[in-house]
């Protein structure tokens, strides 16, 4: 019936189910789009009869199963993506037959196998990304036939061998991306040949030879060969490198000094350059790098002092020099940093006291000063830095009493003054409260209330003045984010209406431009369907309730079906929290591209409604899921393994992949959906935290109760360990079938020696977990008990002590060696917080 259809166009929808075969008959087709959608099982045979075809974009849906062979049959062929699904096998040999290909995407899959050497036919290729598989054997000599190649991305897989020195054939390529791969042998010297490089990433291998064999990039932006062999000494070349501004090249075995060249490098933000042998001084010129958001120079063998020019980097947010043989006292103006976060001058040389300008730090959240020979007292104005988290100034010299002013460190979590000369009374706050002897001991005579020091008699700290303190945060913060984010909305607005003026050859030439992009709605559009098709927001459309708006299932007459978000309009509510939930959900979402995390396929600012648009998800919340006798049950346990392992891969990319990364602040049973499949989606990113460089990540309360981290009871310090933390929570109550909340607080928030911790410490596992399922058989069993394992890592205290969730994911992405599980299962929940 359709048989001279040229275009069949059917993305960014819902569609479910399998692609029909008799899309084969489909003749006179050139160009098929759809993606992004729900289409699963296998890719028919007979698209390879399709001989007309120059476009397949099948992105972003669950296709399984194996590249269909037939595909190579089509000749004309100009773009290729199958990226974001799960297919499986290897790729076709024959794909050298698609010599007209112009882009090739096979990201985000299950692909096995060796790259064939067939690939080297694409001689039009100027996009390969075969990211994130499992693709082994060598990078093929035949890639460097690609010599239009302006992106290849391999990163990912578990290559090995070296990179092949054809790759210097590649003069018109701008993004190299190899990393975390298991490759090996010398860097090819032909790599100096690739000018036009702006993005190099060959971090996470074995590779080694000497760097020099990098030559001048006038249009390097960014290049990371951390985790490598690396050796041979820092070029004066590298600051030529005009536009560079991320250089990276920590765990390797570089030597020699930083050329004080460097400094002509103007754009740098990030240099990282801990865990080598460099030596020689810090030179001064380090000053001029006035764009500088981070400096890690940890882990080498630099003496001298340290110059006072790096007072002048202003932007500066994290600056590391552990580990050297650096001399001389701590530079006075280090205290002119007001936007830095971390400072570590620990195990060096240092002496003489403390300056009292780092006081002036008003942003600083972790300062270690241990491992040196400082001396004098403790500057009274340290008591200053109000988001302060961690304090270790241990192993010093350091005398007299701990300042008054320590009491107003109402954030601090975690101290250490051990070995010192330190008297008087401890503050009065959470962190001394909770440090342990170790933290304390070898002083000269302090008391307090801590196990192992000899009782105070009196108490110093001043409630009115922390009272007085919190009184101009609370005041000040909420007035000006407001103002903020009125501006915001009103733009956001305006962008909608200038985008519904578009015609609609207009878009159309838009997507065709950029097969690859996320299809969004036109504002207007969508505003009128919806409002048609929730009957203008009946409640019998409305399928949950939360504290930013309430969410309503929308079925277009097209049969297209979207959960949307309206957003609260009552005034008790609050205009800043409406503002605040509706943009920060806009910029969060719009960063993000993650099969687990809820797809936001557009929003719109109307005069009645500010409403967000997303996919709808069948399968509900895991909340409502475990509440459900015959939901549980079905929920069974290779689903809650999966689903708790792709939480944590969504969160990982979200903190570790994302640039800045992006911090949730409310992951709960209530927030992550399932579909049909029990595929896990994070969802309501209103309190999202984009934690920006160039912002503050000192906030207000967000999250939810039994679900928070117990920091965020004294500070309101936003960081991506309170994901963990909830994290922690959530996976609890997957694998117990209920929230954990008196389990948590027998085994984490009372001492040991209770009844009530003794008893919790003292229950199987196999007694905990949700009785409506079966217990786990081999090979089940052996993964809860990992997972429960990982729950309580997250779940500790301090948050320093946290793992991050790139050390989860990958935990859980390594299969478990026991055993023996039935034993293991009957293992007490004691032992398995402490293993």
């Amino acid at each position: 019936m359709l048989r001279d259809l040229y275009e069949l166009d059917l993305s960014g929808n819902h569609l479910s189910g399998r692609i029909p075969a008799t899309i084969g008959n489909l003749s006179n087709l050139e160009t098929l789009y759809l993606c992004p959608n729900n289409l699963s099982g296998f890719i028919p045979e007979e698209v390879g009869k399709l001989n007309k075809l120059s476009t397949i974009c099948f992105f972003q849906n669950k296709l399984s199963g194996p590249i269909p062979f037939s595909i190579t049959n089509l000749t004309n062929l100009n773009e290729l993506n199958l990226g974001e699904n799960k297919l499986s096998g290897s790729i076709p040999i024959a794909i050298g037959n698609l010599t007209k290909l112009t882009r090739l995407g096979l990201f985000i899959n299950n692909l096995s196998g060796s790259i064939p050497v067939s690939i080297g036919n694409l001689r039009d290729l100027t996009e390969l990304d075969l990211g994130i598989n499992n693709l082994s054997g060598t990078i093929p000599i035949a890639i460097g036939n690609l010599t239009k190649l302006t992106k290849l991305g391999l990163f990912m897989n578990i290559l090995s061998g070296s990179i092949p020195d054809s790759i210097g054939n590649l003069r018109d390529l701008t993004v190299l991306n190899l990393e975390e791969n298991k490759l090996s042998g010398l860097i090819p010297i032909a790599i100096a040949n690739l000018r036009k490089l702006t993005r190099v990433r060959l971090e996470e291998n074995q590779l080694t030879g000497n760097i020099a064999a990098f030559g001048v990039y006038p249009s390097l932006e960014y290049i990371d060969l951390s985790n490598n062999k690396l050796y041979g000494e820092l070029s004066s070349k590298w600051a030529r490198c005009h536009n560079l501004t991320s250089f990276k090249i920590s765990n390797n075995n570089i030597s020699g000094s930083i050329p004080p060249e460097l400094g002509e490098a103007n754009k740098l933000v990030v240099l990282q350059l801990s865990s080598n042998q460099l030596s020689g001084e810090i030179p001064k010129e380090v000053g001029s790098l006035t764009s500088l958001v981070e400096l890690l120079l940890s882990n080498n063998s630099f003496s001298g002092i340290i110059p006072q020019e790096i007072g002048l980097l202003s932007d500066l947010q994290k600056l590391d020099l552990e580990a050297n043989n650096l001399s001389g006292s701590i530079p006075k103006q280090l205290g002119a940093l007001i936007k830095l976060q971390h400072l570590n001058l620990s195990k060096n040389q240092l002496h003489r006291s403390i300056p009292s300008e780092i006081g002036h730090m008003g942003s600083l959240e972790n300062l270690n000063l241990a491992d040196n020979s400082l001396t004098g007292k403790i500057p009274h104005r340290i008591g200053q830095l109000q988001r302060l988290e961690t304090l270790n100034i241990s192993h010093n010299n350091l005398s007299g009493s701990i300042p008054t002013s320590f009491s107003e460190l109402l954030a601090l979590t975690s101290v250490d003054i051990s070995y010192n000369k330190l008297q008087g009374s401890l503050p009065d706050i959470p962190a001394f409260h909770h440090a342990s002897i170790e933290a304390l001991k070898n002083n000269s005579d302090l008391c307090g209330n801590v196990s192992g020091l000899v009782p105070c008699t009196t108490a110093s700290y001043n409630h009115q003045g922390r009272k007085n303190n919190h009184v101009i945060v609370f005041v000040l913060v909420p007035l000006s984010g407001t103002l903020v984010l009125i501006f915001v909305v009103l733009g956001i607005s305006y962008m909608l209406c200038r985008s519904g003026e578009k015609t609609e050859s207009q878009e159309r030439e838009a997507e065709i431009q950029n097969i690859f992009a996320v299809w969004s709605y036109d504002g207007q559009l969508t505003y009128r369907n919806i409002v048609q098709a929730t009957e203008e927001f009946d409640n019998k459309y409305c399928i949950g309730v939360g504290a930013s708006g309430s969410v309503y299932k929308a079925e277009l007459s097209t049969g297209q079906v979207f959960a949307v978000k309206k957003l609260h309009s009552e005034p008790d509510i609050g205009m800043s929290s409406i503002l605040n939930a509706f943009t920060s959900e806009i910029r969060a979402l719009t960063e993000l591209r993650h099969r687990n995390i809820v797809r936001l396929y557009g929003f719109c600012s109307h005069s009645r409604h500010s409403l967000l648009v997303y996919e709808y998800l069948e399968g509900g919340r895991v909340e409502s899921v475990l509440k459900s006798e015959a939901q549980a049950i079905a929920f069974d346990w290779n689903r809650r393994v999966n689903v708790v392992k792709s939480v944590a891969n969504a969160l990982c990319y979200m903190h570790h992949s994302c640039s800045p990364p992006i911090v949730h602040r409310d992951i709960s049973s209530k927030n992550v959906l399932l579909n049909l499949e029990y595929e896990a989606h994070i969802s309501d990113f209103g309190t999202a935290k984009i934690l920006n460089p160039d912002s503050s990540n000192w906030t207000s309360f967000a999250g939810t109760f039994g679900y928070a981290a117990p920091e965020l009871a004294y500070t309101m310090e936003v960081n991506e360990k309170c994901d963990v933390y909830s994290y922690g929570v959530l996976t609890l109550e997957i694998i117990l079938g209920q929230h954990p909340g008196d389990l948590i607080s027998c085994l984490f928030s009372v001492p040991s020696s209770s009844s009530e911790a003794l008893t919790a410490r003292n229950l199987l596992l196999k007694d905990v977990l949700d009785q409506r399922l079966s217990p786990p058989t081999i090979p089940i069993a052996e993964e809860v008990i990992s997972i429960t394992k990982l729950a309580f890592a997250c779940l500790k205290e301090n948050p320093r002590s946290r793992p991050t969730m790139e050390q989860v994911s990958k935990e859980l992405s390594v299969s478990n060696s026991a055993s023996s599980p039935e034993l293991n299962m009957a293992r007490t929940l004691g032992e398995i917080s402490a293993s």
